[in-house]
């Protein structure tokens, strides 16, 4: 949508075609629950929102309002749709109007960062981008909870199961924020500030959690290193768009530093149940994933950077479910460790149940 909004073309298609690799991903969930059938309905109505989404981007960057009306009651009838189409699978587990509910929210987070983005309102429209990646998990585990059997669905209350889907929201949402930074700096467009500010803010929360996990003097401990880690990124990328290759080499240096310095921190604090030599090799992917898609978008590459993107945000999915089972170890006989000034103390409930 943003692309759009830029009146990028090539850089709005390629960010599409991940977005149809997504839909995919997503289809595939819903026929291994319901069979293939219903694969193909899902498939039917999630691509035909994300052509209206595109659509009413494309309304507004050119003030068409009957594009923007038009695409707008489509999407009326995707939530309605939709919404119908999850509460008939729940088997009564889940009311059409929940459903509905739910979706609409969806769309409605979608369609006003795009207002807020088309009228420069940057900060705005990041906040609402972090609001509706925050729903977009609320909404997915209320899904799943009615969609599979009862019996199944209470895997979802599990505490380390808990741990791993928060930890997976921040980390996969540290991925996305800084791509969008990264690629606000690498195409120079006036949003970078309120991107950056938008990274700022992940790494509040990520800081937070540790704070319940480990205590305040780990997640000051964290937060500096999180924090020159994400610092060289930014760094590297700048070099990149100035042709400075003596500071790429230099943030290519620094995040080496980071990897092990993190990987042995993290040891530390979970008494060896992550294995620096272990930890500091995912890192490395993790670094060097972002960099590539860089490379990829200083070289208008658009597809490879977006493929990237995608490996980058799987890969900290698997992290999450490593790093759960060795806080939950660590640290379930003692929580909460974090005061209420933690912002997060409900983190404590992810590991005691």
């Amino acid at each position: 949508m943003r692309g759009r909004l830029r009146g990028q073309e090539d850089f709005a298609q390629a960010a599409s075609a991940a977005a149809g690799k997504n839909t995919d991903a997503i289809a595939d969930l819903v026929g291994s629950l319901f069979g293939p059938a219903a694969a193909a309905q899902f498939t039917d109505l999630w691509s035909g929102h994300l052509t209206a989404l595109a659509d009413y981007a494309r309304g507004l960057s050119t003030n068409d309002g009957a594009v923007k009306d038009s695409a707008t009651a489509r999407l009326t009838t995707f939530e309605r749709n939709l919404g119908a189409f999850f509460a008939t699978a729940a088997q009564g587990r889940l009311s059409p109007q929940a459903a509905q509910d739910a979706v609409l929210m969806h769309v409605d987070h979608l369609l006003r960062q795009a207002d807020a983005y088309a009228s420069h309102d940057y900060p705005t429209a990041d906040r609402i981008y972090r609001q509706a990646y925050t729903h977009s998990y609320a909404m997915g585990r209320s899904l799943v909870g009615a969609l599979v059997p009862p019996d199944q669905a209470k895997a979802l209350d599990d505490p380390v199961w808990r741990l791993r889907s928060e930890l997976c929201r921040l980390l996969g949402e540290h991925v996305v924020l800084v791509v969008s930074a990264a690629r606000a700096a690498v195409l120079n467009t006036p949003d970078f500030t309120s991107a950056a500010q938008a990274v700022d803010g992940n790494t509040h929360d990520l800081t937070a959690a540790v704070d319940s996990l480990f205590g305040t003097a780990a997640a000051t401990r964290f937060q500096s290193l999180w924090g020159d880690h994400i610092d060289q990124i930014f760094s590297y990328t700048t070099g990149l768009v100035t042709g400075d290759g003596n500071r790429r080499d230099a943030a290519v240096k620094r995040l080496g530093g980071f990897e092990s310095q993190f990987a042995a921190f993290l040891d530390g604090a979970t008494g060896g149940r992550l294995p620096s030599q272990t930890l500091a090799k995912a890192l490395l992917m993790h670094d060097q994933n972002l960099l590539a898609q860089v490379d990829a978008l200083w070289a208008k590459q658009y597809e490879q950077a977006n493929d990237g993107t995608y490996a980058t945000y799987q890969h900290m999915a698997d992290l999450a479910g490593q790093l759960a089972q060795a806080f939950g170890a660590t640290v379930a006989s003692r929580l909460p460790v974090g005061g209420p000034h933690t912002g997060l103390g409900g983190a404590a409930g992810m590991v005691q149940g």
